[in-house]
């Protein structure tokens, strides 16, 4: 293996360039541009001597495939596999340029990358790339192929990446099992240190709720039936709906590896006084929990009325919903429609946000060999970490392999440098940042995994 500086270096400068290339995924076919850093992949790993292909789903929507072969054909396969697509900035909200790829050192002495990506999730997928590109160039073999997957439009659902490109080019993208993100967050508490996994994560049920009133004149609103008020006492409701926890051994092992006081996790993990608790938890912190055991709503687009003088006959609430792994589409249906309540369900049309909303995936066994080289490989950094199993709130291109009935894991490894909180709150939001001791230690993961995992 090239020395530590090297291949660290290497994450970085690739990490920047990702940044650089802006690709901003808006949800519309026209954006992305992820032909930038496929090409970009691609004049990395040029002249290697690889199988590499690439896909365009979409003008512009460009994924990349590369197989390393292994010795033997029976062996399993694994992928690597990062997106390289990014949410959109609000550029007033940062302190520095959102795609300067900077590297700058804070006043703690810590140096790290900013930029839109950084954390979600182009340091994971730049630092797959140095891992896998140094295992070829040295001329490593592994009994089992190693795939590495630069997949387009992650944040838009996988529409124009994972989700056809599995469908339709199987044969060029088969593994029997793949790595992405999120995890490897550690907890280092008087007990010892606990490393989060991700095996699963919450599946999406978004509805589109169609909200009937009666118009009228803008003028004299007493007593009117305006869709608009209706909607908003809808919002309200889902907004506040206080949906029972699945308080279950993985949000169990969740809450131990926090570190909290005895009260406040005993109180976290009973049911019956879990909102109280996660009131005293910090915000992002306090989020991240919720999501971990709830079926989580969060109404985020109205639309409503087409002129100011006349009362609004219709509205229409766009709501995010999240389930957790075992959830059905039909039983989210039913839970909304006790939110809404008797009274304004009759005014109420509800649409899934897309005609074929799948169920969700399952969640992998840790009884694989993948596991326990991701566990070993973790215990190189922290060598008394208790490695476990969590569940991710977001969604990521890892539940299209499980669907298809191959295990998906979240890795990456992090340094102690950041609290899990903060880290949480990097994920879309201003100032995203990675420090680079975690790209260090998430570039020898790769090739530590890739060491143990067919021993």
């Amino acid at each position: 293996m090239a020395s530590t500086d090297t291949l660290t270096g290497e994450t970085i400068e690739l990490l920047q360039q990702m940044i650089r290339n802006q690709c901003v995924n808006k949800g519309t076919p026209e954006s992305g541009h992820e032909e930038r850093s496929a090409q970009l992949v691609r004049d990395e790993l040029d002249g290697l001597g690889l199988d590499i292909e690439t896909i365009e789903i979409a003008p512009g929507r460009t994924s990349v495939i590369a197989r390393y072969e292994g010795t033997d054909p029976d062996a399993p396969d694994l992928c690597l596999m990062g997106h390289t697509d990014v949410v959109p900035v609000s550029p007033e909200g940062w302190r520095n340029d959102p795609f300067g790829g900077e590297l700058i050192t804070n006043s703690d002495g810590v140096a790290e990358v900013w930029g839109r990506g950084a954390v979600d999730m182009l340091n994971l997928t730049s630092s797959m790339l140095v891992a896998f590109r140094d295992v070829v160039r040295r001329g490593v073999r592994y009994p089992g192929d190693i795939v590495y997957f630069a997949v387009a439009d992650e944040e838009a659902g996988g529409v124009l990446g994972a989700d056809p490109i599995i469908e339709q080019h199987w044969d060029k993208l088969h593994c029997d099992y793949v790595l992405t993100e999120y995890g490897g967050t550690p907890s280092i508490t008087p007990e010892g240190t606990t490393v989060l996994l991700t095996t699963g994560e919450k599946h999406s049920a978004a509805r589109r709720i169609i909200v009937h009133g009666t118009p009228g004149h803008g003028s004299m609103p007493y007593g009117t039936d305006n869709a608009m008020v209706k909607a908003a006492e809808i919002v309200r409701r889902l907004y506040e709906a206080d949906v029972a926890p699945r308080i279950d051994e993985m949000f169990t092992d969740r809450v131990k590896a926090l570190g909290l006081s005895a009260d406040l996790e005993s109180r976290l993990l009973d049911p019956l006084h879990i909102r109280d608790a996660l009131a005293e938890l910090p915000p992002g912190l306090a989020r991240n929990t919720h999501s971990c055991c709830h079926m989580s709503f969060s109404p985020n687009i109205m639309t409503s009325g087409n002129k100011l003088n006349t009362v609004p006959d219709k509205a229409v609430i766009e709501v995010d919903i999240r389930v957790l792994p075992g959830d059905t589409q039909e039983e989210v249906d039913e839970v909304i429609k006790d939110l809404i309540g008797d009274e304004l369900l009759p005014s109420v049309d509800i649409e899934w946000w897309r005609e074929d909303m799948p169920e969700g995936a399952p969640i992998s066994s840790t009884d694989t060999p993948l596991w326990d080289a991701m566990a070993d490989s973790i215990r190189i950094a922290y060598p008394d970490a208790r490695v476990v199993p969590s569940l991710v709130t977001g969604g990521t291109d890892a539940r299209f392999f499980r669907r298809r009935g191959v295990p998906g894991y979240g890795a990456g490894l992090l340094s102690n440098k950041v609290p899990l909180a903060e880290f949480l709150n990097r994920f879309h939001g201003h100032n995203e940042r990675i420090d680079v001791e975690s790209l260090e230690l998430t570039t020898q993961l790769w090739g530590n995994i890739l060491d143990r995992m067919w021993k």
